[in-house]
């Protein structure tokens, strides 16, 4: 993308960012959802079912992608079932790694092993890009209560060539666990468990009382992401015109 098309959008979410930086996140979901063609990505982990509340009432039939790493937990997949019927979201698309990605660089399923950053980029990071081809930008859960580089997490991002909204971004575990018994929201089975970050099976863990919520990814690591909410530009162009 041509470094004029960069600048634009970089500057079309500063802007976007000083009007919404203090609404509420009813007021950030309505501005993300009226700008083109956008996708919610979910993660359906433990705070996930917030957000997902917070589309069902305006937009249900809205697409919500969910990565299906082949390496998730199975409460996981039980609980995406569950929240979307509750909610009644009608358009999940199971995103999945290519095959021939997954057999080329993990044909035994130990890469995560050896080599975190290839197994998350094969499961994760390029499976999303391709999916968000056909879509203008995307709405995430991040919250600056996760820490680390999210705690300066901006409420409108430019993503390469597209916008990215974090309506929840200045939401507080206070705030999350609030809107979760007002509403009656089912939980994720693992928090019971002492699961504050919910991920791939292999590289979560539970966290102890007080540790960071994150503190169970890829535990013993310097890992802190799995890359797809890393800067830098995206492999996938801008959504070609309709014209």
């Amino acid at each position: 993308m041509p470094l004029d098309a960069h600048a634009l959008i970089a500057a079309h979410a500063a802007a976007l960012n000083a009007e919404l930086a203090d609404a509420p996140a009813e007021a950030i979901l309505a501005r993300a959802l009226g700008t083109g063609e956008i996708a919610m990505v979910s993660s359906f982990g433990a705070e996930s079912v917030v957000l997902l509340h917070l589309l069902s009432r305006v937009d249900p039939d809205r697409p919500v992608l969910f990565l299906e790493t082949g390496m998730l937990f199975a409460e996981t997949l039980a609980y995406q079932t569950e929240v979307a019927e509750t909610l009644g979201l009608t358009d999940i698309r199971i995103i999945r790694p290519d095959p021939a990605d997954t057999f080329a660089h993990d044909p035994d399923g130990l890469l995560h092993q050896s080599d975190t950053d290839t197994c998350c980029a094969i499961r994760k990071v390029k499976p999303l890009e391709l999916a968000l081809q056909s879509f203008d930008g995307w709405i995430t859960g991040l919250k600056r209560h996760h820490g680390g580089d999210r705690a300066r997490l901006a409420v409108v991002e430019a993503d390469g060539a597209a916008l990215k909204f974090n309506p929840l971004a200045a939401w507080s575990r206070e705030d999350i666990a609030a809107h979760m018994d007002a509403h009656a929201l089912p939980r994720h089975p693992l928090v019971a468990k002492g699961f504050a970050s919910i991920g791939c099976a292999p590289c979560t863990e539970s966290v102890l009382p007080g540790e960071d919520a994150r503190a169970g990814r890829w535990r013993g690591t310097e890992k802190t992401e799995c890359g797809i909410h890393l800067d830098g530009a995206r492999i996938w162009p801008a959504r070609p015109s309709k014209d």
